[in-house]
């Protein structure tokens, strides 16, 4: 990928933050906030525009994770996934959903499981329609090599492990 450096420096949203030992670091914060927040907010419009208004982003996280691969999830599968450590968030959101009949519930030994129903599926479809219709072709559109995206997904992967290490550091002091 070709480095395009602002000659007013780098983008960050804490200049205190960047002129330590990985200015990059700030760069890569600033920017998964931003695109964190735009995902959110694609997430729960683009869901809404499929059909199913009123659903919270990590709602919509857990639906597509009961959908994956037609097999059913348990709580801690949906947790260590999206790698959420407060259970309740998710318990919720699955909660959420069995009320709105997108999942229903099972049991795999003392397990609790969950899985999609067909208005969850379909649901998710429809979510997958207008996610093709309106955001692959824009990006798309931007000429991104897919082996590069896939690099900086792995980068964003790895990244969280060092996020995650550092944060078990912290609560150690």
């Amino acid at each position: 990928m070709a480095k395009s450096v602002s000659p007013l420096g780098p983008v960050v949203s804490a200049a205190h933050l960047a002129d330590g030992q990985v200015p990059s670091l700030s760069e890569i914060e600033f920017a998964l906030t931003v695109l964190h927040n735009a995902f959110q907010r694609w997430t729960v419009r683009c869901m809404a525009a499929a059909g199913v208004p009123g659903l919270a982003p990590v709602d919509i996280l857990v639906l597509h994770a009961s959908n994956h691969r037609d097999r059913e999830k348990t709580l801690a599968d949906i947790c260590m996934m999206f790698n959420i450590e407060d259970t309740h968030v998710v318990a919720y959101a699955l909660k959420k959903l069995e009320g709105m009949k997108l999942i229903s519930t099972g049991r795999r030994g003392k397990e609790k499981t969950v899985k999609v129903t067909k208005a969850g599926a379909e649901a998710c479809r429809r979510y997958r329609e207008v996610r093709e219709g309106l955001l692959a072709p824009s990006v798309k559109g931007l000429s991104f090599d897919e082996e590069d995206m896939s690099h900086v997904a792995a980068l964003m992967r790895s990244l969280s492990g060092q996020y995650d290490q550092a944060a078990r550091a912290a609560a150690s002091l």
